[in-house]
């Protein structure tokens, strides 16, 4: 891959990344309730479902996807559903400032925020659709694929991480002052609740 179109793909890759999404909420919800170093444990799972995202638009079966709306339907409309069920267990969720209960929070395990972060961007087909448009303007077809592709998702996925980790997550640590009074967390609960059930919406209602 040239140098001045690797340019062209990172500077794609950062504006994709600062789309707030229900991957930057997840990120900030993880951020604030398991604290800034583990959040990067829901953040790898995000990125493990836009490498499968990546791998089943190179193998071709988005295409198939995007051409069929029962399939295309049924991904949106669980995914929708995923995150409006996250959203309404986080708008219901009790805060409590005994340290015991903050601290089994806080030590959610890691398998648990990867795959949470995992099923959060993986149904959502609206990715493998976006790749099906993206991808193309950075593989050259008389090149070899293989390693096009791997540098393709070597950068987006970095970037991605980096993003999600050092912006989205750092900014989560502004709201964590009203993490310290019930009030201010079911506040922060009903805030996060609310945003992941307008992006579950909104997935299901945008076509």
């Amino acid at each position: 891959m040239q140098f001045s179109l690797w340019l062209a793909l990172a500077g794609a890759g950062v504006l994709i990344s600062f789309t707030p999404g229900a991957g930057a909420i997840n990120t900030m919800s993880n951020s604030l309730n398991s604290g800034f170093r583990r959040s990067v444990w829901g953040i790898f799972g995000q990125q493990a479902a836009l490498v499968v995202h990546v791998v089943i638009v190179a193998l071709g079966v988005g295409v198939l996807v995007a051409s069929s709306p029962v399939a295309f339907n049924v991904i949106r409309y669980a995914g929708a559903a995923y995150l409006v069920y996250l959203g309404i267990r986080q708008f219901l969720h009790k805060p409590d400032l005994d340290q015991e209960a903050v601290a089994e929070l806080r030590n959610e395990p890691a398998w648990s925020m990867f795959r949470r972060g995992l099923w959060v961007n993986l149904l959502n087909p609206k990715a493998i659709i976006f790749f099906l448009a993206f991808m193309p303007q950075f593989i050259r077809p008389a090149e070899p694929l293989l390693p096009q592709y791997l540098i393709l998702t070597t950068t987006v996925v970095l970037i991605d991480i980096l993003v999600m980790w050092f912006f989205f997550a750092l900014a989560a640590r502004w709201f964590q002052r009203f993490t310290h009074d019930v009030r201010g967390q079911t506040i922060l609960n009903r805030i996060f609740g609310v945003l992941f059930v307008a992006v579950g919406v909104m997935l299901a209602l945008i076509h």
